[in-house]
């Protein structure tokens, strides 16, 4: 078919892992990280490297974890990330952006890229991520800390971190301050919708996990290449410790890894114009990028209608069906965001065509905000390597709060719309449940998880209260509400609620 100049393709991906037993092992900067994975990019794309670099128009830079709040960097910082990165390997683009928190984001800016491309307000744009979390856990109690700050002159298009979006004062009153206790909370209301006891839902967890870790153990950029099987990742013990019920260590995604991830779209006339073999060239036959209702208000915290419905757009549009998939990378920062996309699309959760390229954020290594862009690079190398084939990506954001899905193959395909703002707002318009901030009374508990990673372990519960079926969140410390929530099955119990200067606490109610 003929193509239309202005059709975006992505024309080069490349990756980068420093790991700490490495013995050239250097504690690298998140900058140093992704230049490394740019440069991989630039090669990648079988062109001149640096007259690809010197045409790179357009810049999307992914948060890391050090920027992606109000803390400050412990090492220091780029006050301009992208263009310390784009210095490094020669290019001078006009525009620099960099993107909000939320792991949605690579996939969503390869959409944005695509619009931009095709809307002539783009020819050559760098997508580019990294994580430096096992660099600051190297030197957290050394005395000799690099300093990685620079200043950078330059336009940069800062859209806020915007990680209160995600969490609030109430929320984080009530111990939601990390991934593992946020999704904790989803994947117990999930285990109850189903009827599971813990032990068969964690062994359900495990299973799903398992076939990723034997292909992180084979992936040269894993930062944990080493297979796990179901009893090993099933069995609570020293080496998998509690973190947050209902995860061991091994069903939580790894965050302290050295990653980094690029890639590179263009235009078919730039692509045509730098020399970039047309071998290397794949499209984004479908897409979707969709918006959840905030965590608290959702009717059903065991479900995800953004997700499920992001996954069936992004096929509408490439049109195509589940079956004519040939990979898949589902965002597995925990079970639950793979377990919702497997359900809504009907795929069996051993599929044999598997749901990872990369391995999954547990063994693989969870890169922050850029772990899908990894997925990407790897989709784009498999469908290289099978031409014709289909590519799926899945990636999600926050607290199932966003979710982008990406559909790729070397078929040549026009630039397609989606129906995802629409389908946003059919989204936001579903029912919403009533959150009480202070509640006093009686009620059941509707989700929990349990902080075994705080000094003292704690309940954090999300609750109905009797007299009007109002939502409530509560801690507690009490003893006996505790070792019912850590060794056996509260979900359901009938507590008592009472709020405070400091939040909400929650006892059994006693007969």
């Amino acid at each position: 078919m003929a193509v239309d100049p202005r059709t975006p393709v992505v024309v080069g991906v490349g990756q980068f892992t420093e790991r700490i037993e490495d013995p050239d092992y250097r504690g690298m900067s998140a900058v140093e990280l992704a230049a490394a994975a740019t440069r991989a990019a630039l090669t990648d794309t079988g062109a001149r490297e640096a007259k690809v670099a010197r045409a790179v128009d357009t810049v999307f830079a992914l948060r890391q974890f050090e920027i992606s709040g109000p803390i400050p960097a412990a090492l220091g910082r780029s006050n301009n990330y992208p263009r310390s990165v784009m210095n490094r390997v020669g290019g001078e683009p006009g525009r620099v952006v960099l993107e909000p928190v939320g792991g949605q984001g690579p996939q969503k800016l390869v959409c944005e890229s695509g619009a931009a491309i095709a809307a002539r307000e783009a020819d050559v744009v760098v997508i580019m991520g990294s994580e430096a979390g096992s660099t600051a856990k190297y030197f957290a109690d050394r005395d000799d800390k690099p300093d990685f700050t620079e200043h950078v002159e330059g336009q940069l298009e800062d859209r806020g971190h915007q990680i209160f979006s995600y969490v609030d004062d109430y929320t984080i009153q009530h111990g939601l301050t990390g991934a593992p206790v946020q999704y904790g909370l989803l994947e117990n209301a999930r285990r109850r919708r189903l009827g599971f006891g813990v032990s068969e839902y964690r062994h359900r967890m495990a299973e799903l996990f398992a076939p990723m870790s034997k292909v992180a153990a084979k992936n040269r950029y894993s930062a944990s290449p080493v297979e796990r099987s179901v009893h090993e990742i099933e069995t609570v013990a020293d080496g998998n410790r509690m973190i947050c019920d209902p995860y061991p260590r091994l069903l939580v995604a790894r965050d302290a890894v050295n990653q980094g991830a690029a890639a590179i779209l263009m235009s078919v006339a730039a692509a045509r114009k730098l020399a970039v073999p047309e071998e290397k060239w794949v499209y984004l036959h479908g897409y979707a990028n969709l918006v959840e209702q905030p965590l608290l208000q959702r009717s059903d915290l065991s479900s995800g209608p953004a997700s499920e419905l992001a996954a069936r757009e992004a096929l509408r549009v490439a049109g195509v069906g589940v079956d004519d998939i040939a990979t898949f990378d589902l965002y597995s920062c925990f079970p639950f965001p793979v377990f919702l996309i497997c359900e809504a699309l009907g795929l069996a959760t051993d599929d044999p065509r598997g749901l990872t390229l990369t391995g999954g954020l547990p063994y693989f290594g969870g890169p922050g905000n850029s772990y899908s862009l990894h997925a990407i690079a790897e989709t784009v190398i498999q469908m290289r390597s099978n031409p014709g084939q289909f590519g799926f990506v899945g990636a999600n954001g926050g607290i199932m709060s966003k979710y982008s899905v990406g559909v790729y193959s070397t078929t040549p395909a026009p630039w397609r719309t989606s129906r995802s703002a629409a389908l946003s707002k059919q989204v936001a318009a579903l029912p919403t449940v009533p959150v009480v901030k202070t509640p006093d009374g009686t009620g059941t508990i509707e989700t929990y998880s349990v902080r075994h990673d705080w000094p003292v372990p704690t309940g954090i519960i999300v609750g109905r209260l009797d007299k009007d079926g109002s939502r409530f969140m509560a801690t507690t410390e009490d003893a006996e509400l505790v070792l019912l929530m850590s060794q056996g099955d509260p979900l359901g119990a009938r507590i008592v609620v009472t709020s405070t200067a400091n939040g909400n606490r929650a006892l059994l109610q006693q007969n």
